[in-house]
């Protein structure tokens, strides 16, 4: 396939997108100085901000996820990438969520609690279109780390950061009274997630997204059961959760085998 103007057009706003990004995520996690990310929105978005919360330690995810972008925005660039299919499909979405992924950071750092969890809201929804126009073929080992190993990471990972997010909102904004029923509701949620997790891991057919929830949902039992706020409730929904949706995604994995295995077989 030739490549034309606009997929020129396309890996430059990639990278553009990725360096705006890198920049915010500098400014707004504290770089040039100013409180660490925990601290901001007093204390809304710590992993003590909300019973939904991921212990800290999950947020080290974020390096992952941010050396893969940086890896994909590189290889995307390279004349041999400028006309591949899966590339033209995704690439102006994937810039987009970088895009956002900038903002969130300056959000949270300038902001109010309510615009970050529009912005985080926003960036899950082009990440699940990213995921869908993906399709299911990668063009070798590479393209499978780097294009859909990393956007399955991003769209796992922000999938339970939203609801993290908005947890931190509602327990800044609603009655401290309602705090005596945060493990009915936190129950609930959970098992919202579990299930469009699990359906996500078993439709798309894909275990990045799921290790990526599973990894956060993880840490939020961590948090629940041994810090604070405390939730034996939560903690062991969380275990569940975690369990269901990598089981759903390895289930899901084995379902691209199976054709190709067919295939083989003749």
């Amino acid at each position: 396939m030739n490549s034309t103007g606009r997929d020129i057009a396309r890996q430059a706003t990639i990278i553009a997108a990725a360096v705006f990004m890198l920049i915010g995520a500098a400014v707004g996690g504290g770089a040039f100085g100013g409180e660490a990310v925990a601290e901001l929105q007093n204390g809304a978005l710590s992993a003590q901000g909300s019973y939904l919360a991921p212990a800290g330690p999950a947020f080290a995810i974020w390096s992952v996820i941010y050396l893969g972008l940086a890896a994909y925005t590189i290889w995307q660039a390279l004349p041999a990438q400028r006309a591949n299919p899966r590339q033209v499909r995704t690439g102006w979405w994937i810039a987009l969520s970088m895009v956002l992924n900038g903002l969130w950071l300056v959000a949270a750092r300038y902001l109010t609690l309510p615009l970050t969890v529009v912005v985080i809201a926003l960036l899950l929804i082009v990440l699940a279109v990213v995921i869908v126009r993906l399709g299911r073929r990668a063009a070798g080992w590479l393209e499978l780390i780097l294009l859909d190993g990393t956007m399955g990471l991003h769209f796992g990972w922000v999938t339970i950061a939203t609801v993290a997010n908005a947890a931190a909102w509602l327990t800044q904004s609603l009655p401290d009274d309602l705090a005596e029923q945060a493990d009915v509701w936190g129950v609930a949620v959970l098992v919202v997630v579990t299930i469009i997790g699990a359906l996500s891991a078993l439709v798309t057919r894909r275990i990045a997204p799921a290790l990526a929830t599973a990894w956060g949902l993880a840490w939020l039992a961590v948090g629940r059961l041994t810090g604070e706020p405390h939730s034996t409730a939560i903690g062991i929904a969380g275990i569940a959760a975690a369990v269901v949706i990598v089981l759903a995604g390895i289930a899901g994995r084995a379902r691209v085998r199976e054709p190709a295995a067919r295939t083989l077989e003749g």
